[in-house]
């Protein structure tokens, strides 16, 4: 029983950062808010590979998993957002703005949760990526504008709600004996990131941003590829008239 309740610590322990960092967010300590974000990225990496390793995945746990998920890399990145970029813009925008966020993500974990996925990869880009890189991108408000911030918002929602395909890590799994060390992992990872929250924060952003940004970069080339069939199918079409007109 105690065996099957240890990935729920994992998705909980995510859920409970989420929060912590929607509290300091509001108490102005943002840094620390974005490392909140990235530790709990680390739970949510963790809890399945957990239960991969235990044998004990469940639907109570991919439900729980997905709740968590709106709170910490939806509603925490959204707010952190907020708080330092968008709340002295249009008050009708900035509200906007911020509330579609986790709304699409809502929606990214719904489609996720009810349609088979692509074997190796994940079909829009995940939440966590996602609110990893809202909640490390507002450590920049100070050097980035604010319409900047709003049209990086609105492009991460869109890339959530996607068909772009990106690299699925989640099955990599790892042995039941490294389990034992996964705390300890937690702890290192923690420590370091409460030593420097803001150079841990900005570094991951690079990461996540890389991550994101080779998506859309694949979207872009797939598009790309299409219009040039289509305009090879139109230039064959032509000349098969002007041979047979």
């Amino acid at each position: 029983m105690i065996q099957k309740s240890i990935p729920s610590l994992f998705t909980i322990g995510n859920l409970m950062l989420g929060m912590f960092g929607i509290m300091m967010a509001f108490d102005g300590k943002l840094s620390m808010a974005a490392i909140m974000v990235i530790i709990a990225m680390l739970l949510d990496g963790l809890d399945g590979r957990v239960a991969r390793a235990l044998k004990c995945e469940s639907e109570f746990g991919k439900e729980l998993d997905s709740l968590s998920d709106v709170v910490s890399f939806g509603v925490a990145p959204a707010l952190i957002m907020y708080i330092t970029s968008l709340q002295d813009v249009n008050t009708a925008l900035g509200w906007t703005v911020t509330a579609i966020f986790p709304v699409f993500g809502a929606l990214r974990l719904a489609r996720f949760n009810v349609r088979p996925g692509i074997p190796g990869y994940f079909v829009g880009l995940p939440i966590p990526a996602a609110g990893g890189v809202l909640a490390t991108l507002a450590l920049f408000h100070k050097d980035v504008s604010a319409p900047f911030m709003i049209v990086a918002t609105l492009l991460l929602s869109y890339l959530m709600v996607s068909t772009v395909k990106y690299p699925n890590f989640k099955k990599v799994g790892f042995p039941k004996k490294a389990v034992i060390g996964a705390p300890v992992v937690i702890v290192v990872a923690v420590a370091v990131a409460v030593m420097f929250p803001e150079q841990i924060a900005k570094l991951i952003f690079v990461l996540l941003a890389l991550y994101a940004l080779y998506g859309f970069k694949q979207n872009i080339d797939r598009l790309t590829a299409r219009r040039r069939k289509r305009r090879r199918r139109r230039g064959d079409d032509k000349m098969y008239h002007s041979k047979n007109g």
